[in-house]
């Protein structure tokens, strides 16, 4: 026996009744056996319906991506056809389904699911924590940090342990919350130079990560920062005048310490997961988006780099 953690039970990310079949229409009931021990009909049809409009896709443009007719896709979506397993992950990628929201539609269809959930720290993950310890740690000295699904900080170097050093106790969690973290008006946002710009930036994120999945703990945290007195007056419909010649980056400007520094950033993902961690996970790599800060981040990130 390895320390393989078991296939966890799905996150119900939204009612296919409501999504799926409209208001007033019930969707077939999802359930294991009857009494005297004979399956009930189950059916992912209503699921796959509801990720085809999440995406914004036709029926049409859906099948032909995986290869099968309209007509077939159809009967699926209305309970009048079970696709095997391999039909059903077929329509999960293409419709960029996740991997945990893959073992829901498995197991609507009454099979098992494919993809367990491993804990970075179980022997099986050796491997992929060491390689992630040790990207982190190259990184120095400019900060890095890995993400769970809904961007709760798991790794960190030491460099961005330092960046948040002085905040209150209530926005380092545990856990911590990246969005509560930059959002929050007495976390980096008070830091935060460029404000408008970064919260932009992020509050996208956000919005990407409710788009790709439904996931009630993001939706927490999207209502919690969205009610923020600074992020208010950003989520209002605003004109935006493009420059005569843009920058090639928009960095973040933060003040630590005495210093102002500079940086861009880069978002990674694992490329072929076939485990549901490693498929929520993001690294999230800082860069210097100038030689001053550059030079305060190898002189201890205690430098002045320049006015606030």
């Amino acid at each position: 026996m390895t320390g393989r953690a078991a296939v966890p039970p799905p996150a119900v990310g939204f009612d296919p009744a409501t999504e799926a079949n409209g208001p007033g229409r019930t969707a077939p009931k999802v359930t294991a056996l009857k009494p005297g021990g004979r399956r009930l009909v189950r059916s992912a049809g209503p699921l796959v319906r509801a990720w085809r409009l999440r995406r914004g896709r036709s029926q049409m443009d859906l099948a032909l991506a995986v290869g099968m007719s309209t007509r077939h896709l159809s009967f699926i979506e209305n309970s009048r056809a079970t696709p095997s397993p391999e039909v059903i992950l077929a329509l999960a990628e293409g419709l960029d389904v996740p991997l945990r929201e893959r073992n829901t539609l498995l197991l609507a269809a009454g099979y098992a699911p494919r993809y367990p959930e491993t804990g970075l720290d179980d022997p099986d993950m050796a491997r992929v924590h060491g390689a992630l310890h040790r990207l982190l740690t190259v990184h120095q000295p400019c900060p890095g940090v890995v993400l769970d699904r809904e961007w709760n900080t798991v790794l960190a170097n030491e460099a961005a342990s330092r960046m948040v050093e002085g905040l209150p106790p209530a926005i380092l969690g545990p856990p911590v919350n990246v969005f509560r973290l930059c959002l929050h008006p007495d976390g980096l946002a008070s830091r935060t130079i460029n404000f408008p710009e970064h919260a932009a930036f992020l509050l996208g994120q956000l919005d990407r990560l409710r788009a790709r999945s439904p996931d009630p703990a993001v939706d927490a945290i999207a209502r919690e920062v969205f009610a923020y007195p600074n992020v208010v007056p950003l989520r209002r419909l605003r004109q935006h005048d493009p420059p005569d010649q843009p920058d090639l980056l928009i960095p973040w400007r933060l003040r630590i310490g005495d210093a102002i520094h500079s940086y861009f950033i880069t978002l990674t993902k694992f490329a072929t997961p076939q485990d549901i961690t490693l498929d929520e996970l993001t690294i999230e790599l800082f860069y210097p988006a100038d030689d001053a800060t550059g030079a305060a981040l190898n002189n201890g990130g205690t430098a002045r780099t320049g006015p606030a």
